[in-house]
């Protein structure tokens, strides 16, 4: 057998050539002590806030806090295997979330591993947990609706892409029920909605989840859960994760939802996680830099300028107000970061007022900008009216004789209010609640009894769909109001009421 010498001086030369020298370095320390979902790290002389570390068994962690003679590390990951004397080493990387149409569906905890028993997540795509907001140049003013399907909110508290609608009240008083009613609303749209559901039980969500499936929502909706028995550190990262989830669609020039339910668990994560990172405690125990722990999340929803793709992000945070107050700590923070509230009210909930919208602390601050002209013309006076109405109901209960046109004032209002109940995962078509809120505000419900106003409200809306198609389309393909048409065919079928409820 004869060497060729010249082949193997080429093939040597060649292996030479495509040589790639890759030295890897990456700094190691050891575990001091570990507990409580936190490590404390001794020898990671250069690691920086926020880099991602990796101890011995495969977990990784965050590195928060940066003390004279040892690190703070916050484990995302079970932190029971995890012993004194373990070896960890920093990864030089922020953290990353997988992101991409693969998670559209899914349900996926705040590290993009599948919940959900269909299999791994599989995009080749990350985006970092944490990224800068914007600044001016980079966005344009919120005057595109976002339809939410409920009168009472599109009327009143109207949503506009790019903007940040705090929905708050106390438990139990539906809002959850608001926000999945507005992703509901999505369907057959061109917006991508991501819940994230940090600190909250997992049959909750299971619940949410389930909803979505039975309504067709999950084919454009990602769910990412932190729940309540989770470690702190992914409760208090999940809504973060949530936002790049959301922030990927949204660089595209795609438009996405994302509702974050809810952030007082998730400011008490980390308040939990400031405490035992020995950081000092501010007012309720919480740190001084809790608001900008949700500031910086807030800020991320925008409204892009054209340059950037013109994409937009809305956001919908929930607070949990305890006994009403709604001038707590994290509550006021969030009113003064957000572009208005949705207050929601027990009492009105127990009385059987659903969705329970406070009209009166409820606002929007974008406002009529994020409507469409048909909405803004037939809900112009409505909150006015509203308010007159309590407060005339409220004179009345003192038992005084009332003229026919204060009777008549309040006649109408008990209608209107019962006009803007709504059931669950009913959301209404923009052009149908246009024709629900002329009809009441013009008197056309005079006649019919309280009791029935919102079955006669679904025989009013199936007739303007069959049998005057023509007015309710030119509302829906021009987004204005032809107030003349729209009065004769109301009134028109106020003609087929005549004598059904005269014997009552």
């Amino acid at each position: 057998m004869k060497f060729k010498a010249d082949e193997i001086a080429s093939v040597i030369q060649k292996e030479i050539e495509d040589f790639r020298g890759q030295v890897e370095t990456s700094e190691v320390g050891r575990v001091l002590e570990v507990g409580d979902g936190i490590a404390r790290v001794y020898g990671l002389q250069s690691a920086m806030a926020g880099e991602m570390v990796e101890f011995e068994n495969g977990v990784r962690g965050l590195v928060f806090n940066l003390e004279e003679n040892s690190v703070g590390v916050i484990l995302l990951g079970d932190f029971k295997e995890i012993k004194e004397g373990d070896e960890v080493k920093t990864l030089g990387a922020l953290l990353s979330v997988p992101v991409g149409d693969a998670l559209i569906g899914r349900v996926v905890d705040p590290l993009g591993n599948a919940l959900d028993g269909k299999g791994p997540v599989v995009t080749s795509e990350t985006r970092p947990v944490e990224t800068i907001a914007p600044g001016i140049a980079g966005r344009q003013p919120v005057k595109q609706p976002l339809q939410t399907g409920i009168k009472a909110v599109d009327s009143m508290t109207p949503i506009g892409r790019g903007q940040r609608e705090l929905i708050i009240g106390d438990r139990k008083t539906g809002k959850t029920a608001v926000a999945l009613d507005t992703i509901l609303a999505q369907k057959g749209g061109d917006v991508i909605c991501v819940y994230v559901a940090s600190g909250q039980r997992a049959s909750n969500v299971a619940a949410v989840v389930e909803a979505l499936e039975q309504n067709d929502a999950l084919d454009y909706t990602i769910v990412v859960s932190a729940s309540a028995s989770d470690p702190a550190p992914m409760q208090y990262i999940a809504p973060y994760a949530g936002a790049a989830i959301a922030e990927h669609f949204m660089y595209q020039g795609k438009h996405t939802l994302i509702v974050y339910d809810d952030l007082t668990k998730q400011a008490q994560a980390y308040r939990e996680l400031s405490l035992l990172m020995r950081r000092p405690p501010g007012r309720e125990a919480y740190p001084g830099d809790v608001f900008y722990c949700h500031s910086r999340l807030l800020e991320r929803s925008v409204k892009l300028s054209d340059e950037l793709g013109g994409g937009s992000m809305t956001a919908l945070p929930i607070i949990e107000t305890q006994e009403g107050e709604v001038s707590a700590y994290i509550p006021t923070n969030v009113i003064s970061i957000t572009d208005g509230q949705i207050y929601l009210e027990p009492d009105l909930f127990f009385a059987g007022v659903r969705p329970a919208i406070n009209v009166g602390i409820s606002v929007s601050r974008v406002g009529g900008n994020a409507q469409t002209k048909a909405m803004k013309k037939v809900a112009g006076s409505l909150r006015l009216d509203l308010a007159a109405f309590r407060e005339l109901e409220a004179f009345a209960q003192l038992g005084t004789d009332l003229d026919k046109a204060t009777q008549q004032q309040l006649d109408r209002g008990y209608r209107m209010v019962e006009l803007l109940k709504q059931p669950q995962f009913q959301p209404l078509h923009f052009a149908d609640q246009v024709i629900s809120i002329f009809a009441g505000t013009n008197g056309f419900f005079d006649t019919v009894p309280v009791n029935n106003v919102l079955e006669v409200e679904q025989e009013m809306i199936q007739f303007l769909r069959e049998q005057k198609s023509e007015v309710r389309d030119g509302i829906v393909e021009s987004g204005a109001l032809d107030e003349d048409a729209l009065r004769d065919a109301l009134t028109e079928f106020v003609k087929t009421l005549e004598g059904r409820y005269e014997e009552e």
